[in-house]
């Protein structure tokens, strides 16, 4: 929500800029430097009323004499007050707070931030601490609900500077309330891609380039983005032959060469598995539930073993893919919960038989419904099953706002003690075809406000789900994997395996262009 209280405010005269200019690119004089904290003052804004230009322990700046762009108001995150970037006319403002006596070390800013979007520039920045400057951008708040964001930095010289930026057009705003400053360090160990569909892409004829143009192999370009993972989805025996046990192998190979780790979705299915189909592979078709458990075991102890004979172990694995309503219906349904776990078991023990060492993730939808989430893991809590990750496909234009997410994300890994992920998310640079088959996502009317269908809005949404998942609590936020972002237009790599005509929804998805060049969002995978 924006201001609305800008008409009655009135706000003190601006300072100098030039002076305030050289403050931000120089130390601060010794005298200044005695009298700042080594920890945020009125950091929740309560020290102030409404219409307060520079905030007590604050200061502002604008080169272009702004200063009136930034101002406290009613309407905190948790108490009466916080800071807004807002003014009637195209602005540039920061507003800041320099700390001294801190010992040399990583610190982490925490904040609680909305913003309207539109904004040429708006993120919170940690800067003259000895190291490179940080940033976190905001995210588009469209509904209103405040976000938070962390980041952090290395402090030598024991000093640093915490700073709220706005490069704005007219009537653009933020808020920014809470903040934190305290020891600790933040990041996201996994920053995964699903190649699930590129071997059959590039078996087809499909190419892929750096952003520059450059000719190469796509799993390289992606790691030299900054990806950390590869996800692989595993059928037990599709009718394209693709996805099945002897292809995910000479993909992980690929994988593994490049320095990145595995996880491995497994769908126990020949086709697709989600929510709303989870259909028992033919070759287990009448089987009863007790065969059913030990076709899991044996399935998955199969491949995961295969792996480590080739030495690619798997670092992950998904016991079922997207098992909102469970999976091999009927009898895994969530209706029998006790079937339901002994099958979630059966593919857990299979795995920690292959390598202890993998960790067991157990992987929803709907990552902004924190009902689900909260009654199927305390029904698989209650029936005792052993898993260590829990994973959510998030996508904004189905799943809830950024906001939802966050509630979700937080609340589930206090609730059950886990780690969590978002596994699988995507957002598109364009929304025309490129195969001519109709696109998941192709209409304006289904994108996420503030998040335009073009290189920019892609990258902002990886850029701010990423943000969010780094930002959960005690450091139980573990990655984003980005999903299919090499399941470009190539004829024939469709998404029915049975039906090479089928076409491709989602190239306008993936992380490589029309052009098979590398897309601009892609470099959030070295986020941190």
């Amino acid at each position: 929500m924006h201001p609305t209280t800008r008409s009655r405010v009135r706000l003190r005269a601006a300072v100098v800029a030039a002076a305030l200019g050289a403050l931000l690119l120089a130390p601060l004089p010794a005298a200044q430097r005695a009298e700042a904290a080594a920890t945020l003052t009125n950091a929740g804004f309560e020290s102030d009323a409404a219409g307060t230009a520079t905030p007590a322990g604050w200061s502002t700046y604008s080169a272009a004499g702004q200063n009136a762009a930034s101002f406290t108001e009613a309407g905190g995150h948790a108490g009466g007050y916080r800071l807004s970037h807002w003014s009637a006319s195209a602005y540039k403002v920061e507003t800041y707070q320099y700390l001294s006596g801190l010992a040399d070390g990583t610190y982490t800013l925490s904040a609680w931030v909305r913003s309207g979007g539109g904004q040429n520039a708006a993120y919170l920045a940690l800067r003259n601490c000895g190291s490179a400057e940080q940033r976190t951008d905001l995210p588009v708040t469209s509904n209103g609900a405040w976000i938070r964001l962390v980041t952090s930095v290395t402090v030598t010289g024991g000093a640093c500077t915490v700073s709220v930026n706005s490069d704005a057009k007219a009537g653009n705003w933020l808020n920014v309330d809470d903040l934190t400053f305290t020891s600790g360090s933040t990041g996201l160990a996994v920053r995964g891609v699903d190649l699930s569909s590129l071997k059959k892409s590039e078996d087809l004829g499909g190419t892929y380039r750096t952003g520059a143009g450059a000719a190469g192999d796509p799993v390289a370009i992606l790691k030299n983005a900054g990806a950390t993972y590869g996800r692989l989805k595993v059928w037990v025996n599709p009718a394209d032959g693709y996805n099945d046990k002897a292809r995910v192998l000479a993909t992980a190979q690929r994988v593994k060469a490049r320095g990145m780790k595995l996880l491995v979705d497994f769908h126990y299915s020949d086709i697709w598995a989600d929510p709303g189909a989870q259909t028992k592979p033919a070759a287990w078709q009448g089987h009863s539930y007790s065969q059913l458990r030990t076709d899991v075991y044996h399935h998955t102890y199969d491949v995961l073993n295969a792996l480590k004979a080739q030495g690619t172990t798997a670092d992950m694995v998904q016991i079922g893919n997207e098992i909102d309503t469970g999976m091999l219906w009927p009898e895994g349904s969530t209706s029998n919960w006790p079937q339901l776990a002994g099958l979630l078991d059966s593919g857990a023990s299979a795995a920690r038989a292959v390598s202890p060492g993998t960790r067991i993730a157990l992987h929803l939808a709907h990552g902004g419904d924190n009902a689900l989430y909260r009654t199927w893991f305390d029904n698989a809590t209650a029936q005792g099953v052993s898993y260590d990750v829990i994973a959510l496909s998030f996508y904004g234009y189905w799943h809830g706002a950024l906001s939802a997410l966050q509630t979700n994300l937080d609340d589930i890994s206090a609730r059950y003690g886990k780690k969590v992920m978002v596994a699988e998310t995507a957002y598109p640079f364009r929304l025309d075809s490129e195969d001519g088959h109709e696109n998941i996502i192709d209409l304006s009317s289904e994108l996420v406000a503030g998040y335009p269908a073009s290189p920019s809005g892609q990258s902002a949404w990886l850029r701010d789900v990423m943000n969010v998942v780094e930002a959960v609590p005690n450091g139980r936020g573990l990655g984003v994997v980005y999903w299919e972002p090499t399941w470009t237009a190539v004829t024939g790599n469709g998404w029915d395996p049975a039906d090479p005509s089928s076409g491709n929804g989602w190239e306008n998805q993936a992380l490589f262009d029309y052009d098979s060049k590398l897309l601009p969002a892609a470099a959030w995978l070295a986020h941190r």
